[in-house]
């Protein structure tokens, strides 16, 4: 098998109250596991069991919608988990939150922005923090599982931080209250693995 579920950093309940224990061992065990068995069924015997996940985002359109959605959800995930932690939140600092202020005036303005893109985004899908390709920052969404790596992306670059708006991130404890949602989730983001991303 060429992609395997990787284990959460922390334990499930390491994110409450803001996100629930629950709703992680559903989000990572259940949905993450699902999109890991289906794209290494839709890749089985194939040669991009051996690439790496970032590669086959960057060519997505070659791919049937079985390795779109699937190999999408893996990279999404793999990201998501990272970029959160217990004792987190805050604010950047050093390079990274020099380049926020930078691109977005302040880091209070950077975060409307980036939930306006985050409760905007009709339907299922992410909101991102990326490095385009001149190294500039900027917001963006995608729908589903899509990516700003992905070939077809509107606007493409390196995730450095993403939100996932997908009802199954935060239904048992918010139901339709994506924007309570993502307000709570600035206080487990990780902003030295973000800083890290960056760099």
């Amino acid at each position: 098998m060429a992609f395997t579920l990787p284990a959460l950093p922390y334990a499930a309940n390491a994110l409450e109250p803001h996100i629930d224990a629950r709703t992680m061992e559903i989000h990572h065990g259940k949905h993450h596991n699902a999109y890991v068995t289906n794209l290494n069924a839709a890749l089985a015997g194939k040669p991009e069991e051996n690439m790496s996940i970032e590669e086959i985002c960057k060519n997505i359109s070659k791919y049937p919608a079985p390795v779109r959605n699937n190999g999408g959800g893996h990279y999404n995930h793999s990201l998501f988990w990272t970029i959160m932690g217990p004792n987190a939140g805050g604010a950047p600092t050093g390079a990274l939150g020099d380049a926020i202020n930078a691109a977005f005036g302040t880091f209070d303005e950077f975060k409307t922005k980036f939930n306006a893109a985050a409760t905007g985004r009709f339907g299922s899908g992410w909101a991102w923090l990326i490095k385009d390709a001149s190294g500039m920052l900027a917001i963006t969404s995608t729908p589903n599982q899509d990516n700003p790596l992905m070939d077809v992306a509107e606007v493409k670059g390196t995730p450095l931080l993403g939100l996932d708006v997908w009802e199954h991130a935060y239904y048992l404890n918010y139901q339709n209250r994506r924007p309570d949602y993502c307000a709570a989730w600035w206080n487990v983001v990780n902003w030295k693995e973000v800083a890290k991303r960056f760099a």
